[in-house]
């Protein structure tokens, strides 16, 4: 299994990116996918998830309001649609997915290689 993620980069203070994350291999089922981000010298913090079945999110506090999460079940990919950024938000985002690889498999953690969002002041 692999999670492909993308379209992170420089961005000026008030604008917008798009992160997108592809989940890749075999898998079973996925129960939920999510952005977790790491500044310098800070330890990972959830962003935002979003359950596959149902489709309810959660959200950091710090994002809630200009941060969007979505996903398409048939592509297996989450999106995160970042507003008004703050230089504050600068940090690696990392996606995760919670999934079975087969129906009697444990669910397990999968992340991403992580893409780097830069918002300057």
């Amino acid at each position: 299994v692999q999670l492909q993620a993308s379209g992170g980069g420089l961005v000026q203070a008030g604008g917008s990116l798009r992160l997108s994350c592809a989940a890749s291999g075999s898998i079973f089922s996925i129960n939920h996918m999510g952005w977790y981000r790491q500044a310098p010298g800070k330890q990972r913090e959830l962003v935002a998830v979003i359950v596959t079945s149902g489709g309810s999110t959660n959200y950091a506090d710090s994002v809630k309001g200009r941060f969007t999460i979505s996903r398409d079940n048939a592509k297996n990919t989450v999106y995160l649609q970042m507003n008004s950024l703050k230089p504050e938000d600068t940090a690696v985002y990392y996606c995760n997915a919670k999934l079975r690889v087969t129906l009697i498999s444990y669910e397990t953690d999968y992340w991403g290689q992580g893409t780097l969002v830069t918002v300057s002041s």
